[in-house]
């Protein structure tokens, strides 16, 4: 899974048949202090995720298994909105 902030939204009028209805959002990456990474990944959103808001997204064959995914051409999709992380702190 990768922990990331939806920073937009793709609008496509024309795609797949099964894609009808799906909402794409842009995920940039995080590390667990909240910074941003350079990688990037459009993602279904199937939680109703807004832009700002911290999620979990899955990737590959795991990405059709939701309800709203399942056996569609997805690679990507956003599965958690994200409420606090506990990392413990490690001593260097």
């Amino acid at each position: 899974m990768i922990l990331g902030r939806v920073i937009g939204t793709v609008w496509s009028t024309k795609k797949d048949e099964n894609l009808t209805g799906a909402k794409f959002l842009i995920v940039r990456e995080l590390s667990l202090d909240y910074s941003e990474k350079s990688n990037f990944v459009i993602a279904v959103d199937s939680v109703g995720a807004g832009e700002g808001e911290v999620v979990l997204v899955a990737t590959g064959s795991s990405a059709r298994q939701t309800t709203f995914t399942k056996n569609k051409p997805i690679d990507a999709v956003i599965m958690g909105i994200v409420d606090r992380l506990d990392v413990p702190e490690t001593k260097e």
